[in-house]
This record gives structure tokens, C-alpha cells and sequence, in this order.
């Protein structure tokens, strides 16, 4: 059999289109949004990588699913299909709808987490730890070694340090109402976790007496890695190891708007009985009925639809492939990096590529600027701006400082990527010339998404 180039398998139907910017245009929006990509206009940017969640495209099988909902308010058609894909692949006893992720980390936390609790995870993401830290709780972070160095090629860099893990439910035993592990890694650079870690920390939590909850936001692309990577996986289908994940949590939390193929959406599901009548009752409270959890008849039956389609293997190894060949450009033109390459994103390695900004200067969140400057694409950080708040109101620099192209499903196509890698490599050639921001406003909790920021210098560059 011939090796042939990974084509996007499907065709294009419908059409976007997406406006050109000039330079001069995209640096008078950026000093507008206060260099703060995520408040700029949509129509201001040329390739959108600031999120893989909910700006996917649907498929003609989801789009035509939609027009078959049930909009009834309690016990609706549309919920039993979306309940029925979910236990299908979780084999979680009680599933409930949420409209996004959050809203299902707000539910469980709520419920489960007090002040003074601390959820162990290998790395919180953003909503993760600020849903936790608003209930009190310290959300600890146990990487694996291999995970806190961007250049270290190790096949599951996602892993949770399982050592650590054991000596954290011994020294605060009676104060971690759960541990959870983030598949693939979101904030460790998209990496995997091996299954062997899943059943390790299943093992280690079982012993322990603490449920082990997935945020499964990708689990699918998880499970395409250990397919791909983990010795005995290979002949096994992505639905069959992902049915193993799950086999081995007492609960997830999901955003459908990553893995679900859909652009709003998500839920929890768990297996106790008690624990699930509290999140019941409140997700009663804010999202609406549990048959629909704050979602439209036509959103969950286009997350049933999705849960099944993420799971061909022909989509699966288009999605990885995409990602892996824009780090094979990036690769050439010497620009840093995460390495290997995760699997719904590619990381920019700002402290390498940018050493002569301090992390308090937010070398990451300077380098998501200059990127859409320079070639009109949003991106968008994760490091010291994202999580150097802490919840004394103190600043330290984050554990790295990355910045993340998340590519949205079934959405760019390959001469999208060449133009990002265009992109980077000019701004490779121009770093040293970069200059690091400062905070000018922020709100307490999730500062990212709404501050106010401000070049040191009079611009990105120095003159």
C-alpha cells in the first residue's frame, strides 16, 4: 500500500467567508480591544485559533438530526437520544445536560467540594480551578515529571504524577472529595494521558476511598493517542478504548463543544446515586429541567450525533495529522515549542522563544498579540496571565508560558495552516524586538478574558 497525504475526509458544502485585514487595520483594533485578543471583533480576524470549543462545523448528520427535535420542556425524545449516546460510551448510571462545561464543574463543585477541600488533577484548566477556588478549595496540580518540560518527547506527557497523588490523599486524607484527570491535558500542552495512568490513579484513588472523576472534554482525541501510542491498543477502535477510559471513573465533566462536534453544549455524569440527586436538584436551580439543562431540543441531539462521529478513526487521524504537520513546519523554522505535538492544539514555547521578557511582563500574552498583528490569527495564552492570579490577590509566574493554537473541527484546511506557519516563522525572525505588556485592569477571577492590557514600550516592538 502506497503512503499517501491524510486529506480532510469530507467535503465542503458550505461557505464562510473571512475578511483580509492590513496591518495598520489589525494594530488600530488591537490597541481598541486594550491588546487583549479575546475582546476583539470575530470580523477582525483572519484564522481563529483562540479555541477549539464550539466553533467547530457540524455535519449534513447533525444538521439533519437538529430538524427532528423535541423541544418538550420535561422528558423530551432529544434527551433520551443524547442521554442514550452519552451512557453508551460512559456507561455512567446518571447523565445530565448542562449548556457547556463550566456549568457542569460549577454543579459538581458546588455540590462536592468545601472550603479548605483540595481536588488534586494533573492540570486544572482555567474554569476547572477558578470553579474550585470560588468554592474554597485548592486546586493542586500533580503533572507528571516528564510534563513540566516543553522539549521532553515522552508519549503521555499528560500523565498525572501517580507518587504524588498517593502522598497527597495520605497528608490531606479527610479533605479531597475527588480527584480528576483532564483528558488530553489541556493546559500541559494538549498532551495525552495513558491508559495505564487512568487504571493507576483509578487504583491508587480506589485505595484511598476518593472518586476519580475525567474531565473529558477530548476524550476522543485520548483515546486516538493510546491507540496510537500505548503497546496492546492498536488493533482496538477509539469507541472501544474510550469505553475502557471511562470504565475506570466514578464520573466525568464534559463541554460537547470540544469532543461533542457541537457548538454549545456539554454535561456530568456519575455513577452515586446520592451525589447525583444533589447535582440534580442543583442544576435545577440554573440551568433549567434535567432533561434539558439549559439546552434546546436541537443542541442534544446534535451532541448524540457528535459523540458518534468523533469517534471515526478516519476523522480521528485527519484531526491529529493536521495538527502534527503544522509542528513539522513550525519544526523547520526553528520556532519553540511543545513538544510532542498536542492533539487539538499546538503550543508556542514563549519563555524560549522570547528569554528577554520576564514572565510578570507576560511573554506568552505579548506573543498572542504579535501574532495577530502581524498576520491577523487570534490565539490565545496560557501562562502568566491566565494563572498567576492568585486567590490571596498575590501574582506568581505560572508553571510555563504558552501560547495555544486551537484549531476548531472541521473548519481550516491545509493552506489555512501553511499561512499560520507563515505567520509564525516571520514572527520568529522579529522576536527579539518584542517588548512584554502590563496589566491596566482585571477582575478577580479569570482575569484572561476580560482584562485590560498595555505594551511597556510604545508599541509590541521596540523602536
Amino acid at each position: 500500500m502506497f503512503s499517501h497525504t491524510i486529506i480532510e475526509p469530507f467535503r465542503v458544502r458550505t461557505v464562510e467567508p473571512i475578511r483580509q485585514t492590513t496591518r495598520d487595520e489589525r494594530a488600530a483594533a488591537l490597541r481598541a480591544a486594550d491588546y487583549n485578543v479575546f475582546r476583539l471583533d470575530a470580523s477582525d480576524v483572519l484564522i481563529d485559533l483562540l479555541t477549539d470549543s464550539g466553533t467547530g462545523a457540524m455535519s449534513a448528520n447533525q444538521w439533519a438530526a437538529m430538524m427532528q427535535s423535541d423541544e418538550s420542556y420535561a422528558g423530551a425524545r432529544s434527551f433520551h437520544r443524547f442521554r442514550d449516546a452519552v451512557h453508551g460510551i460512559t456507561h455512567l448510571a446518571h447523565v445530565l445536560p448542562t449548556h457547556q462545561g463550566r456549568a457542569a464543574e460549577r454543579i459538581l463543585f458546588t455540590t462536592m467540594v468545601r472550603p479548605g477541600d483540595v481536588v488534586p488533577n494533573n492540570t486544572h484548566f482555567d474554569t476547572t480551578r477558578a470553579n474550585i477556588e470560588d468554592r474554597g478549595g485548592i486546586a493542586l496540580d500533580l503533572p507528571c515529571s516528564e510534563g513540566r518540560d516543553p522539549q521532553a518527547e515522552h508519549p503521555f506527557k499528560g500523565n498525572i504524577d501517580l507518587e504524588a497523588l498517593d502522598r497527597a490523599l495520605t497528608e490531606h486524607a479527610g479533605r479531597v472529595p475527588l480527584v480528576m484527570l483532564t483528558v488530553t491535558n489541556n493546559s500541559g500542552g494538549g498532551q495525552p494521558v495513558s491508559m495505564a495512568n487512568i487504571r493507576g490513579a483509578h487504583d491508587i484513588c480506589r485505595r484511598h476511598g476518593v472518586p476519580l472523576f475525567l474531565d473529558a472534554c477530548r476524550f476522543a482525541e485520548n483515546a486516538w493517542f493510546i491507540k496510537m501510542r500505548e503497546p496492546g491498543y492498536a488493533e482496538r477502535s477509539p469507541r472501544d478504548i474510550a469505553e475502557e477510559m471511562f470504565s475506570y471513573v466514578d464520573g466525568c465533566t464534559m463541554s460537547a463543544k470540544k469532543d461533542g462536534l457541537a457548538n454549545i453544549g456539554g454535561f456530568l455524569a456519575l455513577n452515586d446515586d446520592e451525589v447525583a440527586a444533589r447535582c440534580r436538584n442543583n442544576l435545577i436551580l440554573t440551568e433549567g429541567f434535567p432533561t434539558y439543562g439549559g439546552l434546546a431540543g436541537y443542541d442534544l441531539e446534535a451532541i448524540a450525533v457528535g459523540l458518534h462521529e468523533v469517534l471515526e478513526e478516519d476523522y480521528l487521524r485527519y484531526r491529529i495529522r493536521s495538527v502534527e504537520y503544522l509542528a513539522e513546519k513550525l519544526q523547520a523554522a526553528d520556532v519553540p515549542m511543545v513538544r510532542p505535538a498536542g492533539g487539538h492544539a499546538l503550543y508556542l514555547d514563549a519563555r524560549q522563544l522570547l528569554p528577554h521578557i520576564a514572565p510578570l511582563e507576560y511573554p506568552a500574552w505579548t506573543l498572542s498579540c504579535a501574532i495577530y498583528l502581524e498576520g491577523g490569527i487570534r490565539a490565545s495564552e496560557i501562562g502568566t496571565v491566565m494563572f498567576g492570579l492568585q486567590p490571596d490577590g498575590t501574582e506568581t509566574p505560572a508553571r510555563m508560558d504558552l501560547v495555544r493554537l486551537a484549531f476548531p473541527r472541521r473548519v481550516y484546511t491545509q493552506s489555512h495552516v501553511d499561512y499560520v506557519a507563515e505567520v509564525l516563522a516571520f514572527v520568529r525572525q522579529r522576536a527579539s524586538a518584542l517588548r512584554g505588556c502590563r496589566i491596566v485592569e482585571q477582575p478577580a477571577a479569570l482575569r484572561h478574558f476580560t482584562a485590560r492590557l498595555a505594551p511597556l514600550a510604545d508599541g509590541l516592538y521596540a523602536s
